[in-house]
């Protein structure tokens, strides 16, 4: 946690993965995100996987450090409650369709210099999700073994990615859009709604990528290449010991390196030769020759355990790592248990301690405080509306009472 966003407040209304990303990325640089959920949890509030208790670990993880406000949003009432909130926090990040009651012109019509961001499937209004725009990138039929066996349909299939990728990737640009809104009005005044759709971050990606401008330069579709890197040298190998390990070359250094590494500079003098090409400054030579070269090198590892050969790649500075599961990544001391990253466990609804990550960014100059856990539902209602609205207790009260307002579910 750091405190560069210290006295910016956000209203968040989000469900799943991409909204509450960009208020998860304020918070942990020192914002104050209030989340408003549906009285009981919203769409997400449940999303596996559960605790034995009940609890999410995705929601816990997504609304690390945010305050929390449950509120009747089917009814009139509630709406406009939350609506009265965002006006008188001059922020709001949403995931709520543009034609709702969360309304950017809505907001604007009693505050001017209102601020939305708005996270959309695809920017017509159709719905859209990480696993439907992904589809349409074309991302998953370049992916997967070279090798894929067609389907019924007689072509390989599809392989998605198992990370929500657009997901977070939008997060991360609408908490940069946000925070470019926010200086805009600091210079001019003015108010702004940011609509970031889904579909347009991952076709844009595309496009910023090259990988469009390559498509439609070669006039057809890029081959399955497996786990080798396009356009330079990089695959993963097996050691004597079964041991997976990935390696990547894309500068002259990186290539020298591997060379050194597994003492293949003879085999590789007389492959050039045999090809009558050279490999010691050309990705382009690499890429295309990368079979006789990955013959090469898995000839000089597989005759080596891991340990020696990551010994040998750390020697000459080559670019490497073993591959992992999941699990061990989360208990490796290298990854997690020792990286300044994660902080102790804070007191997670869950009651599950585990290593909990601050921010991305290391700021040296700034000191780091431990990650903040997520709230229970409803724990800041009260104070929020007080704060904010300037409701007096026995106005909340009577809310809760008529159950547009909910409390902590701590003890549910």
């Amino acid at each position: 946690m750091y405190n560069l966003l210290s006295g910016l407040s956000i209203i968040e209304v989000s469900s799943f993965v991409a909204s509450p990303t960009v208020g998860l990325y304020c918070a942990q640089m020192g914002a104050e995100v209030i989340r408003v959920d549906q009285i009981g949890g919203g769409l997400d509030y449940d999303r596996y996987m559960l605790t034995a208790e009940g609890r999410s670990l995705s929601w816990e993880n997504l609304n690390r450090a945010k305050r929390s406000v449950a509120i009747d949003m089917t009814s009139g009432e509630g709406r406009e409650l939350v609506v009265a909130l965002a006006q008188a926090t001059g922020q709001l990040v949403t995931n709520v369709p543009e034609r709702s009651f969360l309304a950017h012109e809505r907001l604007a019509a009693e505050r001017a210099d209102m601020i939305s961001v708005r996270i959309m499937g695809w920017g017509d209004g159709r719905q859209a999700m990480d696993f439907t725009v992904n589809a349409a990138s074309g991302y998953p039929l370049m992916t997967g073994p070279v090798d894929l066996a067609p389907d019924a349909g007689g072509a390989p299939p599809p392989v998605n990615q198992i990370l929500p990728a657009w997901d977070f990737i939008t997060g991360a640009y609408g908490a940069f859009a946000l925070l470019a809104a926010l200086r805009h009005r600091d210079a001019t005044g003015e108010g702004s709604e940011v609509r970031v759709p889904l579909g347009d971050v991952a076709i844009g990606t595309l496009a910023n990528s090259g990988a469009m401008a390559e498509m439609l330069y070669r006039g057809g579709d890029r081959e399955r290449l497996g786990n080798a890197i396009w356009g330079a040298f990089g695959r993963d190998f097996i050691s004597r010991d079964g041991v997976r390990f990935m390696v990547a070359a894309l500068t002259g250094k990186q290539w020298r390196a591997l060379i050194e590494a597994f003492g293949v500079a003879d085999g590789i003098a007389a492959l050039e030769a045999r090809l009558g090409t050279s490999f010691a400054t050309s990705d382009h030579n690499r890429f295309q020759h990368r079979d006789a070269l990955f013959a090469l090198f898995q000839g000089a590892v597989g005759g080596l355990d891991y340990t020696e050969i990551a010994a040998k790649l750390a020697a000459s500075g080559a670019t490497f790592e073993r591959y992992r599961t999941a699990y061990e990544a989360a208990r490796d001391p290298e990854l997690v248990t020792e990286n300044p990253l994660f902080g102790p466990s804070p007191a997670n609804p869950s009651g599950f301690k585990y290593p909990a990550a601050g921010p991305f960014a290391n700021l040296p100059a700034h000191d780091r405080a431990s990650p903040r856990p997520a709230p229970y539902l409803g724990q800041d209602s009260e104070d929020v509306l007080t704060e904010r609205l300037g409701l007096s207790s026995g106005a909340v009260a009577a809310l809760i009472d008529k159950g547009v307002v909910a409390g902590s579910d701590r003890a549910t």
